[in-house]
């Protein structure tokens, strides 16, 4: 295989979600997708701003990512907002499905990328910061900010 097919294009990432969760751990899943949704995907036009996932009757469902309907699409166009399928093995399921239904654990997609032709998406599961949380890791982000700055002065 040549290196750009290994290579992998990301469509979309949610960077909200580094802000406001606490990420515990990924899982790489699949993702069923119609024909202009994944023209649509392609084209780099996601947004999983607001998506989540759910454990439902031991499926795996990606809830309110919003695909842009594809202009030449016509009338064979998707529903932007519509639950779609993602594909993981079943024990991988039933793990998420536990850790899901403890207090404050939620599955929030990071990215949305291509990976040999398929689409896949990063699925983590979350727990919700609080504030003080969220001031924190932005502290600690000034600071090591500030440390890099003083060492690449001191070294020039």
């Amino acid at each position: 295989m040549t290196a750009t097919q290994l290579r992998e294009r990301v469509y979309a990432t949610n960077r909200r979600a580094l802000h406001e969760y606490l990420i515990l751990e990924t899982i790489e899943v699949g993702v069923i997708l119609t024909g202009t949704e994944i023209k649509s995907v392609r084209a780099g036009r996601v947004n999983l701003r607001e998506a989540y996932g759910r454990v439902d009757r031991r499926e795996l469902w990606l809830h309110n990512a919003h695909i842009s309907p594809y202009d030449p699409g016509s009338h064979y166009n998707h529903e932007p907002t519509r639950t779609r399928k993602l594909l993981a093995h079943t024990r991988e399921i039933g793990r998420l499905w536990a850790k899901q239904s403890e207090s404050g654990i939620t599955l929030i997609p990071l990215k949305m990328y291509d990976r040999r032709g398929h689409v896949k998406v990063e699925l983590a599961l979350a727990r919700g910061k609080h504030t003080y949380d969220k001031r924190n890791a932005i502290a600690e982000r000034d600071a090591r900010r500030e440390m890099e700055r003083a060492v690449k002065r001191d070294f020039n």
